[in-house]
C-alpha cells in the first residue's frame, strides 16, 4: 500500500484531566504532524468533589479527532494514511453506565475526587489489623479514596440509579479507556467493553499475579464482577472506529497516561525513570518484569504489556494529587494570576519565597503518606508577604513532594538517580525545572519534544500486532526525543 510524503501516521487519543486532545505522528520519525486541544470542564458538586460529564469527555474526544483530520486536509496530507489509533487517558477515574442506552448512570467520579471518606474508614475497619495496606501483596495499592473500586461501592451505595442499574444486569463499569473504547467501536450496537492491564491495575479489584480480576477483591468490595471489562494488553487491535471521518480505523493500544508517558520517554528498561508534571506529579519507576512492593509509600502498578504474547512491566509509583492543580487555584481562586503561564515571571520576581511554604493538600495527601483527611496551608507569611512570594512557593510545593517520592524510591530501591526525566505540561516553566534539579542535586531531563504521553500511546498502536508500522529504532534516534538538560 502506498502512503503520502510522511509514510503511515498514527493517531493519539490524550484524554487527560484538564484537556483532552488528539494528535497525529508519522510513525516512521515520530514527528508530530498536527494536533487539537480543547479544555476538559470539571464539576465541583460540594467542597472536596470533582466530576466530570462522562458525555462531554465523548464529545470532546470526537470533536478533537475531527478538527485534528481537518488540520491534516488543510496541510494536504491524506487523514486515509492514518493507520491506527492509541489512547491515553486520566486513570481511576470511574464511570457507570447502562449497556443498553449508552447513557451515563451517573457523572465519571475523578480521580483525585475525596468524597470516599468515610467509605474508604468503613473498608480499613473491616481488614484484619485495620490495616489499609492488607490487600498491597494482591493488587500493589492501599485503600485510599483514590481508586476506582472505592468510587464504584460509593456509587453503589448513594445512587439508586447505580445499585438499580447492577440488579437489572443493565450496568457498565469503565475508566475513561473504557468508556471511549466501547462508545467509539459502536457503543450500544457493538461496542466493546475492555480496558488495559495498567489501567485495570488502578481499580484495587485486579490481581497482579494474574492481571485477572480478583474474585476475592472484588467479593470484599461487593462489586459484581458482570460490570467489569475484559482486561487486555496495552498493545492490540481492540475494535474499529464506528463513525466520523476515520470510520474503520483500528483501535490498538490503551495505556493508562503514566505509563504512556513512560513508554514515550523510551523507559524500557529496569532502573529507568520519569515524573509527569501535569493537574498532579506522577514519578514511575520501571521495576522490570517482577513486581516490586514498596515499604515507603509508593504504589507498585503496571507498567506496561506491548502485546498479548509480550512480558508484563512493572512500577513502582509516587502519586501527588496536586501539581498543577494549584496553579489552577492560584488563578481561579485567589486571582493571583490570569493565564496560568504567568506563574513563573511572578515568581520569578523574587528571589526566594521568604519563609513561605505551601501545602496543597487540596484533597489529601497521596504518596508516601495516604493521609486523606490532610489539608492544604500556606505559613509563613508576613506583612513582607507578596503574591510572588506565594507563586514562589507554590512551584517549590511541587519540588518537595517530588523530592519526598525519590527519597522513598531510593529506600525502596537503593538505587540513586543520576538524572530526572520529566514532560508534563508544567515542564515548559524553566524556573520550576531549575528549582527541581537544585532541590534533587541531580540533572532534570526535558524532551524536546514534550508530547510523550501521546507519543507513548501512538507507539503502542503502531507496534500492535496487524498494524506494525512504528520503527522504534528511528524514534529512539529521532531528534524529536533529544534531550534538553537543567543542572
Amino acid at each position: 500500500m502506498s502512503f503520502g510524503r510522511y509514510g503511515p501516521l498514527v493517531g493519539a487519543i490524550d484524554q487527560g484531566t484538564s484537556s483532552t486532545r488528539f494528535l497525529v505522528f508519522a510513525s516512521e520519525t515520530a514527528e508530530l504532524l498536527t494536533y487539537y486541544q480543547t479544555e476538559s470542564q470539571q464539576i465541583y458538586p460540594k467542597e472536596g468533589w470533582v466530576e466530570q460529564n462522562p458525555k462531554d469527555i465523548l464529545a470532546a474526544v470526537e470533536l478533537c479527532i475531527e478538527t485534528a483530520v481537518q488540520n491534516l486536509k488543510d496541510l494536504d496530507i491524506d487523514p486515509a494514511d492514518i493507520k491506527a489509533i492509541g489512547i491515553s487517558n486520566q486513570r481511576e477515574t470511574t464511570i457507570l453506565w447502562d449497556k443498553f442506552t449508552g447513557e451515563p448512570l451517573h457523572n465519571a467520579i475523578v480521580w483525585l475526587d475525596g468524597r470516599t471518606t468515610t467509605t474508604v474508614e468503613n473498608l480499613i475497619a473491616r481488614t484484619p489489623g485495620q490495616n489499609k495496606e492488607y490487600f498491597k501483596p494482591r493488587c500493589g495499592l492501599p485503600l485510599s479514596t483514590y481508586f476506582s473500586a472505592v468510587k464504584i461501592r460509593w456509587l453503589l451505595d448513594n445512587i439508586p440509579e447505580v445499585s438499580e442499574a447492577v440488579s437489572d444486569n443493565r450496568c457498565l463499569f469503565g475508566t475513561v479507556d473504557s468508556w471511549l473504547l466501547w462508545n467509539l467501536t459502536g457503543g450500544v450496537k457493538g461496542g466493546v467493553h475492555l480496558t488495559d492491564v495498567t489501567n485495570a491495575s488502578r481499580t484495587m479489584l485486579m490481581n497482579l499475579d494474574s492481571q485477572q480480576w480478583d474474585v476475592n477483591l472484588c467479593r470484599f468490595f461487593d462489586i459484581s464482577m458482570s460490570i467489569l471489562p475484559t482486561i487486555c494488553s496495552s498493545s492490540e487491535i481492540y475494535g474499529h472506529i464506528s463513525r466520523g471521518s476515520l470510520k474503520g480505523v483500528p483501535i490498538s493500544s490503551c495505556l493508562g497516561d503514566q505509563s504512556a508517558a513512560l513508554v514515550g520517554q523510551m523507559c524500557f528498561k529496569m532502573g529507568q525513570a520519569k515524573n509527569t508534571y501535569g493537574t498532579g506529579c506522577f514519578l514511575l519507576y520501571n521495576t522490570g518484569i517482577e513486581p516490586v512492593f514498596s515499604e515507603h509509600g509508593l504504589l507498585t502498578t503496571v507498567a506496561y504489556k506491548l502485546g498479548k504474547d509480550k512480558p508484563t512491566y512493572f512500577a513502582l509509583e509516587g502519586s501527588v494529587a496536586i501539581c498543577g492543580a494549584s496553579i489552577q487555584w492560584l488563578r481561579d481562586k485567589l486571582g493571583i494570576i490570569k493565564e496560568a503561564a504567568e506563574i513563573e515571571s511572578l515568581a520569578s520576581s523574587v528571589e526566594s519565597s521568604h519563609g513561605t511554604y505551601f501545602v496543597p493538600a487540596f484533597s489529601g495527601l497521596y504518596a508516601p503518606y495516604w493521609e486523606p483527611h490532610a489539608r492544604g496551608l500556606i505559613i509563613g507569611l508576613t506583612q513582607f508577604t507578596s503574591k510572588a512570594h506565594i507563586a514562589r512557593s507554590a512551584l517549590e510545593a511541587v519540588c518537595y513532594q517530588t523530592r519526598e517520592i525519590l527519597e522513598a524510591m531510593f529506600k525502596d530501591s537503593g538505587i540513586s538517580l543520576k538524572n530526572l526525566q520529566v514532560d508534563g505540561g508544567m515542564t515548559d516553566n524553566d524556573l520550576l525545572m531549575q528549582l527541581q534539579a537544585d532541590l534533587l542535586g541531580i540533572t532534570v531531563v526535558r524532551p524536546s519534544m514534550p508530547e510523550t504521553t501521546a507519543l507513548g500511546a501512538a507507539i503502542a498502536a503502531g507496534m500492535a500486532d496487524g498494524i506494525n508500522v512504528w520503527n522504534l529504532e528511528a524514534t529512539e534516534n529521532s531528534n524529536l526525543t533529544d534531550r534538553k538538560s537543567v543542572v
